[in-house]
């Protein structure tokens, strides 16, 4: 087969791809995973996202691959427009989908392979962290990591920063770990102990002291 008919069937592969596929295949939307179908054609699943679109109801229907965006018959800022609500409203769904078993199955595969990232702790030993946002409204903030083994929360890289923390929400890496317990790591990591010329600090010797006595000064006034 010539090379000019492999890449127009790879063209059609592409036009036949649903927008969830779509979505889902880019590298820079690695973080999330499929949502079912069906629960994509349950109008309950879509309850009070209405207020976060304009257009609600061409987005379900691209959601659902009733309706395709048509770029002739649309301007350039409604296709944005569109196109950007419809990743709204997906990234919402995805993290109400994520707490049900098949979303906690399929997020648990990317957690296991470290999809997300690893801690930068150093005692961690580059134990996979888990998405999590700090609020459950969108644009509150970016997605973060949260390390299971240290307990902390960090940024994640920098190409995945754009993401809305919402689309995992605050209760998802917790619930993932209280349903699946066999992921929780079994140890706690060591923690690091100053030291000078071989001899541990002594807790007293803190450069915060200073502050906290005079917290406790302004707490007693």
């Amino acid at each position: 087969m010539s090379s000019e008919g492999s890449n127009s069937d790879k063209e059609i592969e592409q036009t036949q791809q649903s927008w969830v596929e779509k979505f889902c295949l880019s590298p820079r939307n690695i973080f999330f995973c499929y949502i079912d179908s069906e629960y994509l054609k349950s109008n309950f699943n879509f309850t009070g996202l209405k207020k976060y679109s304009k257009n609600f109801r061409t987005v379900v229907k691209i959601l659902r691959d009733e309706v395709s965006l048509d770029l002739e018959k649309m301007s350039k800022e409604q296709k944005v427009q569109i196109e950007n609500e419809t990743q709204l409203i997906y990234g919402l769904l995805h993290a109400r989908y994520i707490v049900t078993d098949e979303g906690m199955r399929r997020m648990a595969k990317k957690y296991q392979k470290g999809i997300f990232g690893k801690c930068p702790q150093v005692f961690c030993q580059r134990q996979p962290c888990l998405p999590i946002g700090r609020s459950d409204t969108p644009h509150k903030g970016a997605v973060k990591l949260y390390c299971p083994k240290c307990r902390d929360v960090y940024l994640a890289k920098t190409k995945f920063r754009r993401i809305d923390g919402a689309y995992f929400g605050t209760t998802f890496a917790h619930m993932l770990l209280n349903v699946h317990p066999q992921l929780s790591p079994r140890e706690a990591p060591r923690k690091y102990v100053p030291k000078i010329f071989g001899f541990e600090i002594h807790p007293s010797v803190s450069p915060y002291q200073e502050e906290e006595e005079e917290d406790e000064k302004e707490k007693k006034n």
